[in-house]
C-alpha cells in the first residue's frame, strides 16, 4: 500500500491532527490532555459492557422486566454498538473523526442519562440502543484520531499501551463498581456513572482534537454497509438470543442464516465495489488477518473465562458480591501493571512475538483453572490464576491493536482501527453465548466450569499457534511483516 506523503495526509491541520515527533516518545502537556479524553472515552464504553450486569436483578424488579426479557439489557447495547462499528469507522474517515467522535459522545451521554431516568422497559431498551450507537461512533473514530495524532514508533506504542490498558481495567471496573453502586445507591446510578463520564469529557474535547479524515471523498460504499452491519447484527442478535432461549428459536435460526449470507456477500460486494467500505487488499495483509485473529480470540475467551469464574466464586464458593469484586480487583491491578510493561516489552520483541507469547500464556493460565473445586483454598488460585491470565490478556490486546495498524496509510486508519474494535466488540459478545451457556445449563456447576476452562484453554493455545504460523516473517524480501501480504511467502 502507499507510503503516506506530506502531500496525501496532511496538507492542512484541517484534515490531519498535529503529530508527536516519532523521534520524541515524550508526551507534551496538551499530548497527555489528548490521550487522556481519548482513553477516557474508550474506558466509558469498556465500562458500559459489564457495569449492569450484577445490577441486572434489581433492574427487572423495578422495571417489571422478566428474566427472559433481562437478556436484551445487553443486547440492545451489543447490537448497534459491535454492528455499526465498520459502518461508523468509514463515515469518520471520509467526513472527519472529530465531527462524528463529538456527536457519538454527546449521543452516548444523552442515552445514559436516558437509561438512568427510564420509567418502562421500553424507554430503558431504547436508552441502551441508543447507547450502543454512540459508543459505536465513539470507538473507531477515537482509535483513528489515536493512531493519527501518535505516528508509528514510541509514541503510538506507549499511547496505545495506555489505551490497552484502560480498555481492559474497564470491564473490570465496570464488574466492581456496579455492585457497589448498585447495593449503595441503585441500579440506576451505573447508568448515571456513564452520564458522569461523558458530561466531564465532552467539555474537553473540542477544543483539543483536531478533524482528521481523507482528504478525497469517494462515494460511500452503500451496499457494502448494508450487507456487513445487516450480518454483524444477525450474528450478534443470533448469539446473544441464543445466550438466554437456545439455538432452537426461530428468529435466532433466521438470524443465524441472514448473518451466514449476509456477511460473504459482504466480501463479493467489496470485490466489485469502486470505493469499498473495506479494502480487501488490506485484509489479505498477514497483520490484518491474523492479528484480528488473535484479537478475536483473546477478547472472547477472557470474557467467557470471568463471566464463568464468577458464577463459580458466587455459587459454588458463596463469595459475597463484594468478595468477588476484590478478586476482579486484583486483576484490575495487574492488568495495569501489564499494561505500563507492555510497550517496553513490545519495543524490545515486537508486536508479533509479543501476541503470540501472550496468547500462550493467557491460555496456559486458563488452564491451570481446571485444578478449581469445591475447597475455599480454591479462591486463591482462582485468584492468581486469572489475574496472570489477564495480564497476559492485556499484553495480547496491546500487541494486536499495533500489528493490525502498523503500516497502514493515514487515510485508512480508520477503516483498520474499525477492525480492530469490530473484532473487540464481537469477540466480547460471542464468547459468552458460545461457551458461557456451557456452565449456566450444566446440571453440576463445577463439571460445567471445568469444561469451559478445558475448551477455553484449547481455543487460545491453538489461536498463539496459528497466530505465529501466519505472521511468520517470509523468507525472501527484507520488508517488515507489517507491510507484507497475506499470500506473500
Amino acid at each position: 500500500m502507499a507510503i503516506d506523503t506530506p502531500s496525501s495526509t496532511s496538507t492542512t491541520t484541517s484534515t490531519a491532527p498535529e503529530r508527536v515527533p516519532l523521534d520524541n516518545p515524550r508526551l507534551s502537556t496538551r499530548d497527555k490532555l489528548v490521550l487522556f479524553v481519548l482513553c477516557a472515552a474508550q474506558f466509558m464504553v469498556a465500562l458500559d459492557f459489564s457495569v449492569l450486569n450484577v445490577a441486572l436483578p434489581d433492574l427487572g424488579a423495578d422495571l417489571g422486566m422478566t428474566r427472559s426479557a433481562l437478556q436484551w439489557a445487553v443486547t440492545a447495547f451489543a447490537l448497534p454498538s459491535g454492528g455499526f462499528l465498520l459502518l461508523f469507522g468509514r463515515i469518520g474517515d471520509l467526513y472527519g473523526r472529530r465531527k462524528l467522535f463529538l456527536t457519538g459522545l454527546t449521543l452516548f451521554g444523552a442515552a445514559s442519562l436516558l437509561s438512568a431516568l427510564a420509567w418502562d422497559p421500553a424507554s430503558f431498551l431504547a436508552g441502551r440502543a441508543l447507547q450502543g450507537l454512540g459508543a459505536a461512533a465513539i470507538v473507531p473514530t477515537g482509535m483513528s484520531l489515536l493512531t493519527t495524532t501518535f505516528p508509528e514508533g514510541p509514541a503510538r506504542d506507549r499511547a496505545l499501551g495506555i489505551s490497552g490498558t484502560l480498555l481492559s481495567l474497564g470491564f473490570t471496573v465496570g464488574m466492581v463498581a456496579g455492585g457497589v453502586l448498585t447495593d449503595a445507591l441503585s441500579w440506576r446510578s451505573t447508568m448515571g456513572l456513564l452520564a458522569l463520564f461523558a458530561v466531564i469529557v465532552l467539555p474537553l474535547a473540542p477544543g483539543l482534537l483536531q478533524e482528521s479524515r481523507t482528504p478525497d471523498r469517494p462515494r460511500l460504499d452503500v451496499p457494502g454497509a448494508v450487507t456487513v452491519t445487516g450480518g454483524l447484527l444477525s450474528l450478534i442478535y443470533a448469539l446473544s438470543t441464543a445466550a438466554d432461549r437456545g439455538f432452537a428459536g426461530a428468529d435466532v435460526v433466521v438470524a443465524l442464516v441472514a448473518g451466514v449470507v449476509l456477511l460473504p456477500a459482504f466480501a463479493v460486494v467489496e470485490s466489485r465495489a469502486q470505493a469499498p467500505l473495506v479494502s480487501l487488499p488490506m485484509l489479505r495483509r498477514r497483520t490484518v488477518a491474523w492479528g484480528n485473529l488473535g484479537g478475536l480470540v483473546t477478547f472472547s475467551m477472557m470474557s467467557t473465562v470471568i463471566f464463568v469464574l464468577t458464577l463459580y466464586l458466587q455459587e459454588i464458593l458463596h463469595l459475597s458480591a463484594f468478595e468477588t469484586g476484590l478478586v476482579f480487583g486484583v486483576q484490575g491491578v495487574l492488568s495495569a501493571l501489564a499494561g505500563s510493561l507492555a510497550a517496553k516489552v513490545i519495543g524490545r520483541f515486537g508486536a508479533r512475538r509479543t501476541l503470540v507469547a501472550s496468547l500462550a500464556g493467557q491460555g496456559t493460565l486458563i488452564a491451570a483453572l481446571l485444578a478449581l473445586n469445591t475447597h475455599t483454598w480454591s479462591v486463591w488460585l482462582a485468584t492468581a490464576a486469572v489475574s496472570l491470565a489477564s495480564m497476559c490478556h492485556l499484553g495480547a490486546i496491546i500487541s494486536y491493536g499495533l500489528t493490525v495498524t502498523s503500516g497502514v496509510p493515514d487515510e485508512e486508519q480508520g477503516l483498520a482501527t474499525g477492525l480492530v474494535t469490530s473484532t473487540q466488540q464481537v469477540g466480547i459478545t460471542v464468547g459468552i453465548p458460545l461457551l458461557g451457556v456451557l456452565a449456566t445449563t450444566s446440571t453440576n456447576l463445577l463439571s460445567g466450569v471445568h469444561t469451559v476452562m478445558a475448551l477455553d484453554a484449547l481455543i487460545v493455545l491453538a489461536a498463539a499457534v496459528l497466530v505465529g504460523l501466519g505472521l511468520r516473517r517470509p523468507r525472501r524480501g527484507s520488508g517488515a511483516v507489517e507491510a507484507e501480504p497475506l499470500g506473500a511467502r
